[in-house]
């Protein structure tokens, strides 16, 4: 198929038919092709003298946009897997903490838990999912707990206690427990430190 290279076809034209080749969206692979198919009129374009002198002009600023977007796509590229690491430091930091971290609702149901306080509480993290915290606690400290959620939902500052857990052979184990508002308002975060094991790493 023949190109009309008249005088019609001003720079203005030439950039319009170069450029929508390149705003077509779709995936790289795509828009590798749509940058092919633009420089494509911009070769067939100079073969006119009436229309060279603007393609070649606009050929450049094509080449340029292109190396442009390659080097954008390599930083985004690199963004990523600098994320990508930044998160599962993250992840693995909060799973393996010396420290249990639980986020729980006003009724002390576990939305999100650590593998440290899934340790602390003796069982797997998926099976604590959407239990109350407070079954887990001797009664008087299960009060407690939901006395120190309730001072906090007043706007309370955070609280450092006592708590008892209910351990498996039926006495009771000692946790240091802290806690405090989660920021999207609507959970709270609380953390278990093993009072024998804080005991005993104060006293080395």
């Amino acid at each position: 198929m023949s190109i009309d290279v008249s005088g019609a076809a001003s720079e203005r034209d030439l950039r319009l038919r170069a450029l929508k080749h390149l705003m077509v969206p779709g995936s790289s692979q795509d828009n590798r092709l749509d940058a092919a198919a633009a420089l494509g009129v911009l070769h067939q374009l100079a073969s006119a003298s009436s229309t060279a002198g603007a393609a070649l002009t606009l050929l450049h600023e094509l080449q340029v946009h292109q190396v442009e977007l390659d080097l954008q796509d390599e930083e985004l590229r690199r963004s990523r897997a600098e994320l990508e690491a930044a998160l599962a430091r993250q992840v693995h930091l909060y799973d393996f903490a010396p420290v249990g971290y639980l986020t729980v609702d006003r009724a002390t149901a576990v939305r999100e838990l650590n593998l440290t306080a899934a340790g602390i509480l003796g069982s797997e993290r998926d099976q604590l999912l959407g239990h109350a915290l407070d079954a887990f606690l001797e009664p008087r400290s299960a009060l407690a707990l939901r006395a120190m959620l309730d001072r906090l939902s007043d706007g309370g500052p955070r609280e450092v206690r006592s708590l008892q857990l209910v351990a498996a052979h039926g006495g009771a184990r000692d946790v240091l427990t802290c806690a405090a508002r989660d920021p999207d308002g609507q959970h709270f975060l609380v953390a278990f430190v093993d009072s024998a094991e804080h005991e005993a790493s104060t006293s080395d």
